[in-house]
């Protein structure tokens, strides 16, 4: 018998589960779907040999998240950094490019280059310090004031209409911008500013590994690491009530507000049954994906070299395009992320052959499919790409929405990302991992701290299980 049930094996189910079997419990993963993972699969989507992400590629937290970290993910799968983290392309062949180096990143940014190092600069002189204050519950006193405070000032002045108060030109907001629209939200705004600067951060710190063999490495690293400690990993294993679970001593739940109310079958008080039916999500995604012949033709120089792609022109025109979405609209030039990880794996494709990765921005619930507007967007910056285009697949949000039951109308994030649902996720709460169900938390990114493949919401919510039920410390977690 089981002291410990997860429900949901994303990265932040394993996550919690990685930590309660190294504390010497007995832990059972149900997971729904064929394959664990979540957020981190890896397919043969259209042809054998080429390997696509089915959600995410691109791993900014990979290096920076401190249950990553603990966990020594670099220890046990390759991660590929490439020196240039980030772009942006503009009109003209140009592109402002973020590389691993912030001396040189700003030299690339012409008249702005000194702003945008003086914006940067103290980010990076405090990144251990940002790290504790974004992948922590927000309600508490930081462990570093200064860093909270330098990060609180410059998202207050990227979140706003003063964002373009120290730039004369279009490359450095074009840079930034790119990175805070990640956020799926209107811009300017304070919570895509601060994701945008955090994100920014880390690409002048340790860079955005790409995991080599795909996402899905990851995942397998996890699942690896829970079965060596006593674990077990159950796919194709639907719970629909806490029921169904044998009588464990703690459950943590990686899933949304919606499946967590399924799962207690109304054993929830009436308070927090309605937080719950009043949670809110995001507008959603449409992702693309695509067989190529060659490399993306890309006609600004560098753009070849990074690892993910923010195409969308300038920071008025991204703003415009996310600002449409949140209006419920479909803009006729979205906000693409683009990434083409064969370039950095050669194993994801045949000889002579790319993958690339792409999603755009949609409203909520979505069934229209993007990628003719991405195909014109991608040629609008690398003309000819068309011309290399084998084979595509398009997943609409409505798609998303079927693949996973936590992606509520397409939205990948698990809830909406402004500062009220960073502060309510799901509960206004110091503990918002638990529930008033004894002995049964909240692990997913309706948690703290929001979406992102980081395990903290995971970790989070076991530590307080450990700490609450078994009073039992938080493990070693290296291998």
């Amino acid at each position: 018998m089981p002291d410990v049930a997860v429900v949901g094996s994303g990265p932040n189910g394993l996550a919690a589960a990685v930590t309660m079997a190294r504390a010497g419990l007995k832990v059972h993963v149900y997971e729904a779907a064929p394959t664990p993972g979540g957020g981190l699969r890896t397919a043969e989507l259209m042809e054998p040999g080429h390997f696509h992400d089915v959600c995410s590629a691109v791993h900014p937290m990979a290096l920076a998240s401190p249950f990553f970290r603990q966990f020594e993910l670099s220890r046990r799968i390759s991660l590929t950094v490439p020196e240039i983290s980030y772009g942006s392309p503009l009109v003209g062949g140009r592109a402002a490019l973020a590389y691993r180096s912030l001396e040189r990143t700003a030299a690339g940014l012409g008249r702005d280059g000194g702003a945008y190092h003086r914006l940067m600069a103290p980010l990076v002189r405090r990144v251990e310090g940002i790290t504790e204050l974004t992948l922590n519950q927000l309600l508490r006193v930081p462990r570093d004031p200064v860093a909270a405070a330098v990060f609180g000032l410059r998202t207050l002045e990227q979140g706003t209409r003063l964002w373009d108060a120290r730039f004369r030109e279009d490359l450095a907001p074009a840079l930034l911008t790119g990175a805070a629209a990640h956020a799926v939200a209107p811009l300017p705004g304070l919570a895509p500013a601060g994701a945008g600067l955090m994100l920014g951060t880390l690409a002048h710190v340790g860079g955005w590994p790409i995991p080599q063999g795909g996402s899905a490495a990851i995942a397998r690293a996890m699942v690896a690491d829970i079965e060596a400690h006593g674990g077990v990993v159950e796919t194709g294993a639907r719970i629909g009530s806490l029921a169904e679970l044998p009588p464990v001593r703690a459950t943590l739940l990686d899933v949304a507000p919606p499946a967590l109310l399924r799962l207690a079958g109304g054993r929830f008080p009436g308070r927090y049954r309605r937080a719950l039916e009043a949670f809110r999500f995001g507008n959603a995604a449409c992702k693309v994906d695509f067989i190529l012949s060659g490399p993306v033709p890309w006609s600004a120089p560098g753009l070849a070299d990074a690892g993910t792609v923010h195409v969308g022109g300038t920071r008025e025109e991204m703003a415009e395009a996310e600002n449409l979405v949140a209006a419920g609209r479909h803009p006729e030039r979205p906000y693409v992320l683009v990434s083409q990880p064969s370039r950095f794996d050669a194993g994801r494709a045949p000889d002579g052959r790319h993958i690339l990765w792409s999603y755009c921005h949609v409203p909520a619930g979505s069934g229209v499919d993007m990628a003719e507007a991405v195909m014109a967007q991608l040629e609008r910056f690398a003309p000819g790409f068309r011309d290399v285009v084998i084979q595509h697949r398009t997943t609409t949000a409505a798609g998303l929405a079927e693949y996973n039951e936590n992606y509520v109308g397409g939205d990948f994030g698990a809830g909406l990302m402004d500062i009220r649902g960073l502060l309510r996720r799901p509960v206004l709460s110091p503990v918002p991992w638990r529930t008033p169900l004894p002995g049964v938390y909240l692990c997913s990114s309706s948690t703290p701290p929001g979406p992102g493949v980081t395990g903290m919401p995971g970790f989070h919510a076991a530590k307080y299980a450990l700490a609450d039920i078994f009073k039992l410390p938080v493990p070693e977690l290296a291998p």
